[in-house]
Formats: C-alpha cells, structure tokens, sequence
C-alpha cells in the first residue's frame, strides 16, 4: 500500500505544474504541504514550517503518507492553488524567484496563504494606495551608523521623501519615481531586511540604504515603490502591456564585487574598487556601502563601438591581481583586473551581455549626457 501511495505522489509530480515548487519556481520539488495541497522545494517548506497554522509539510519521498493525504494532494495540485491564492496578484507586485533573499520568499508565502492578500484586495492597501509613509532605520552617509527616519511615498508628488526630524517642514531628499530603483542587498548591508535605493541626482547615481524590523513593512515599502513605477510608466508609456512594463519596475545588480581599476592615463597604479553594473552603468565605489560612486563609466553596445577583451594591453604595470580586462569605448580603453579567474569570467560574461543587446533610443540620450569621473 505504501509503495502504491508513494508511485501516486511521485505521478503527480509530472503533472503539468507540479514539476516546479509552487512559491518560488525551483525545479523538481520534493517536499509538499498536504494541508494547501502544493508541491514546494526544500527551501520553502521552511518557511511553510513556521505557518503551521496553515501548511503542515512533509517530504514526498522520505516521510510516510496515508491514503486521504494523497487524495487531497491528487484532487488539488500547484495550477489550482494557483487559481486561488494568487487570482488577484496586482501586476507590480514582485513575485520571487529561487535566487531571491529569504525576506522576498517568506512574506511572499505569508502573504499568500496566511493573509490571503491575493483573494481580498482590501488587504493590498498597504502598497496600492498611492501613499505611504511611516519611520525606517537609514545608514548615515557619514558615520554609517543607521538612525530612524521618516519616509513620504506620494505618487501624485512622483517622489519619495525622507526627513531628518519627524516634524521637518523640508525633506532631506526628494528622490524621483521616474529614476528610482529598490533591491534588497541583505548581505551588502548587514540585515536580514536591507534594502538598497538608489536614483539620479544631477546625473549621478546616489544610494541610500534603510530597513525595517517587521518583514512585512519593508516588503509592503518595496512593492509601494514598485507600484509607484508601475504607474508612473503606465503614463509616459501609454501604448506598453503590463508585460513590457513589470521588467522595469525594479532591478537586481547583473553583478557586483571588488575589481583593481587604474586611471585614465593607465600609468598610475591599480586601487582596489567596489564595482556594480547596474543595466547599462558600471559604477565604481571605495566601500560598498558609499552613498555616491567615486566614478562611473557607460557601457553602449557593441554597434556603437564598445568591446570587451579577456586581458591587458602588454605594456600594463603595477597591477597586483593577475587576470585582466578591457573595455573599449568610443573614447577610451578602461582597464580592470581581478583576483580570481572565476571572477573575471563572471565580469566579463556580465559586461558582454550588456554589449551584445542594442542600444535603446533613451539610453542614446544617457550616453550623451553622461558624466564619467576619470
């Protein structure tokens, strides 16, 4: 009997949905939760552990399973949870993947399941009204010491603003919508609930960094500013689909790490760097935690005359770390070396792909306008 339920739950893994875990998309799951009636990967089903008032989980091949549990688990399935948990998901909100921070997974889950906030749309009014404010903790840019302050979302302003002293007439910063991005960055800044925003001021990118103790108010923050872009988009963009927007509310880092770089006249020595490619902008940083980059170069396509080359021109000095890479732009050759072999190919893989995609009409503009720091 045992070997006949086991054969059934197995078949049901290679029925259409079942095959990826139900929250986060990984492939072959092997656990389920036999209370939801889902097929979750290992990872998530330790997030379902700590809902048991909702999702009770077990492993699909290595713990026993009666007869009525195979039969919930038969009569429902991955695309019928679907239908229900997540019938009313608004187009902006983030829908993790298996390569997003733990926070994004587990108030993903929570928000599904435990809140049900995609079956009553009253309880999405934290992030769809349009405004939004309350207190987050933000790194100082001085000290690097994190002192709570007030935020102000307000799409009809287009901006988010922060306050140094809760009844400041004047914001500290206004950061518009249209250039603002939000990434979670829980290991860059040291909390579990990091998040990373960075927009445009005079042309430059600046980054502040915030969190909030509760999970869900800084997830809830996350998605309030996505929705703000999504909106502000679905303006300037009037002809575009929510599928030609949702790729550009937010935007995780194609990479980021330490690389040497050496100046201009590539006489000088190689200094040690923070780098992040952020889509089309490599931005060079001394700490990764600084609110605005030492410098950043523009990286067009390779139409446009920009190449990438494993190595260094023969004559290079005075680099300490051996594996080398040039980008050639219209203007100059940039120069940059790291420690290890698995770094330079993952660097070189990250600027390639950005060569080979063309150049957007937009992003011509950006190349005119911009501004690198030698």
């Amino acid at each position: 009997m045992a070997g006949e339920l086991r054969r059934a739950l197995l078949e049901l893994l290679t029925r259409p949905g079942n095959s990826r875990c139900a929250d986060c998309g990984a492939p072959d799951p092997d656990w389920a939760s036999y209370t939801l009636g889902v097929f979750i990967c290992l990872s998530c089903s330790g997030i379902h552990r700590n809902i048991p008032q909702v999702s009770k989980v077990k492993s699909v091949r290595l713990d026993a399973w009666d007869e009525t549990q195979v039969e919930f688990m038969t009569s429902h399935g991955n695309e019928a949870a679907r239908a229900t948990f997540e019938s009313k998901v608004p187009p902006f909100y983030y829908r993790p993947t298996f390569s997003d921070c733990q926070l994004l997974r587990e108030q993903w889950i929570r928000a599904k399941y435990e809140r049900q906030e995609f079956l009553h749309v009253e309880k999405q009014e934290p992030y769809s009204t349009g405004y939004r404010e309350g207190l987050l903790w933000k790194r100082g840019r001085d000290n690097g010491q994190f002192l709570s302050r007030k935020f102000v979302l307000t799409e009809r302003e287009g901006a988010l603003k922060y306050f140094n002293k809760n009844d400041a007439k004047e914001p500290k910063a206004v950061m518009k919508i249209e250039h603002l991005n939000a990434t979670f960055q829980p290991a860059k800044i040291g909390h579990p609930h990091g998040l990373q925003v960075t927009y445009l001021k005079d042309n430059s990118t600046r980054n502040i960094f915030i969190y909030h103790e509760d999970g869900k108010e800084i997830v809830d923050w996350f998605n309030a500013l996505r929705a703000a872009r999504f909106h502000y988009l679905q303006v300037a963009f009037p002809g575009a689909s929510d599928a030609d927007l949702v790729p550009k509310l937010s935007r995780n880092y194609l990479k980021e790490g330490y690389m040497e770089k050496t100046g201009p006249k590539q006489t000088e020595g190689f200094r040690k760097r923070w780098f992040t490619m952020d889509d089309r902008r490599l931005m060079y940083f001394k700490d990764p935690l600084d609110a605005f980059a030492r410098g950043e170069v523009f990286i067009g396509s390779k139409e446009s005359g920009y190449t990438v080359l494993e190595g260094l021109p023969p004559s290079t000095q005075s680099h300490h770390w051996p594996h080398g890479i040039t980008i050639v732009t219209p203007d100059r050759k940039f120069l940059f070396t790291c420690e290890t072999e698995s770094d330079q190919r993952e660097w070189i893989a990250a600027f390639q792909k950005v060569v080979d995609r063309p150049m957007l009409p937009q992003e011509y503009a950006v190349e005119a306008h911009f501004k690198h720091k030698p």
